[in-house]
């Protein structure tokens, strides 16, 4: 039997063993049945593929859904807007730039839903954040370095996060209560912090300190800089995913196939040519800032969740919180830790939305529950279940694409009073869409096909 990457290694031998280590049996009982899909134990592309239609047969269609909903959302609005004008090079830019504070929120929510909890303040922290960062760095004023306002805003963040993960995790107040009282006192926060309702504070892209925050969505990379990365990239992309299937079989564990393997990284250079060349058709050729700095963020939280201990703890947590503490699992330090890092990662969406806005921010350019509400929509509908235990990063990339694809598709369509109640009823359609796949897809998961090691 193939031991699978981050099982327990056999540490007792007898009962005996296991009273004095403290070890749980019946912890240890539960863990030793692992349901595992089909897929990851195939040799070969074709037992993979099977594996993987078994895998969505029953019920886990992973982020199919999302991928088909993009190509759905794209069709339909490049013949719905006049002169089919959805898909030209500058509206994909401008739609990226405008999803990437959705990404960004998205993967900050989803971390916080992989426990089976929920944070309804995530859209007050971000702009609250946001405004911190540039309020810090104004001139005349603080006048602080780009990157120390930066600092200094996921550092307030994360002590919000961390009272809220406090009183979450050890005081055992439900997080939607804790949260949608977050939401209120921040939003408040954020008209004091700003100077009142109707004030507003902006950074200009004249200045060399400021600049670099207006340049995370506005500004753009050089053309030849934007293929010799995309070259960088897929290089190290292929680098790194055949030396890991490499070190998996040279450790005696299940790897995919080389030919899939091989379709991977194909796939990562298509896209990325795909969207080099789109961005080099727009009237400011180059990759815009946005691009890297999401794919940053993403490969980031993939490291922490899909790649450390503290990730599959993460995953513990939210499959059984009785089975992980049974495991040896600090719960409330997981879980904590967990809203902590939400709260930081919304702070940095914040900068991101005042670079979206041309280095502007005020009380009537962000509204608070609008974020909430596309961020959690954007990581439900990328994959994300609200049950808690299943979830990538990856899942709010592609929900906050959608989500941004959406808005803005509304907005081209010149429906005077109608495009705005439209985005809020497509994606609440296709959130309703979304849970019901999910709520289905965990049904069928009780009766699907599985290998049981």
């Amino acid at each position: 039997m193939a031991r699978i990457e981050g099982d327990p290694a056999p540490a007792a031998t007898g009962h005996g063993d296991a009273a004095e280590t403290g070890v749980d049996l019946t912890a240890a009982a539960e863990v030793a049945t692992v349901e595992v899909p089909p897929e990851i134990l195939a040799q070969s592309l074709r037992e993979y593929l099977r594996g993987w239609f078994a895998r969505v047969r029953g019920g886990d269609s992973g982020v199919l859904p999302v991928v088909v909903g993009l190509v759905v959302v794209a069709i339909a609005f490049e013949v719905l807007t006049p002169e089919n004008a959805f898909l030209r090079p500058s509206n994909l830019v401008f739609v990226f730039g405008l999803s990437a504070v959705y990404m960004v929120l998205a993967m900050a929510e989803i971390v916080v839903l992989l426990l089976g909890e929920i944070d309804l303040s995530i859209g007050a922290v971000g702009l609250l954040g946001g405004t911190i960062a540039y309020k810090l760095v104004q001139q005349p004023g603080p006048d602080w370095p780009w990157w120390a306002a930066i600092l200094a805003t996921l550092l307030c963040c994360g002590l919000i996060g961390a009272l809220q993960g406090t009183l979450v995790a050890r005081v055992r107040i439900p997080s939607f209560v804790v949260t949608l009282g977050g939401f209120l006192l921040f939003s408040g926060i954020l008209v004091l912090v700003l100077g009142g309702a109707d004030a507003s504070v902006s950074v200009s892209p004249a200045s060399p300190n400021q600049s670099v925050l207006y340049n995370l969505i506005q500004g753009v990379i050089n053309p030849v800089a934007s293929w010799v990365a995309l070259a960088v990239l897929v290089l190290l992309s292929g680098a790194g995913l055949w030396r890991r299937s490499r070190d998996r079989r040279r450790s005696g564990l299940v790897a995919p196939p080389g030919s899939l393997v091989a379709i991977r990284v194909a796939m990562i250079a298509a896209i990325g040519v795909a969207t080099v060349a789109i961005c080099a058709a727009t009237s400011t050729p180059g990759v815009p800032w946005s691009i890297p700095v999401v794919l940053v963020v993403l490969g980031l939280w993939t490291v922490l969740l899909r790649r450390s201990p503290f990730g599959r703890h993460v995953y513990a947590i939210g499959g059984s919180a009785e089975a992980a503490r049974r495991a040896g699992i600090g719960l409330a330090g997981v879980r904590t830790w967990c809203f902590v890092l939400a709260s930081a990662t919304a702070g940095f969406a914040g900068i991101l939305l005042g670079s979206f806005f041309n280095g502007q921010y005020s009380t009537n350019i962000g509204d608070p529950s609008q974020l909430l509400l596309y961020s959690v929509a954007a990581a439900v509908i990328g994959g994300t279940s609200l049950f808690g235990g299943r979830g990538k990063p990856i899942h709010g990339m592609l929900g906050g694409l959608l989500i941004g694809g959406i808005a803005y598709g509304t907005s081209l369509l010149s429906l005077g009073n109608l495009s705005i109640p439209l985005e809020y009823i497509l994606p609440g359609g296709v959130l309703l869409a979304a849970v019901l796949v999910d709520v289905l897809s965990r049904r069928g998961a009780r009766t699907g096909s599985v290998v049981r090691v």
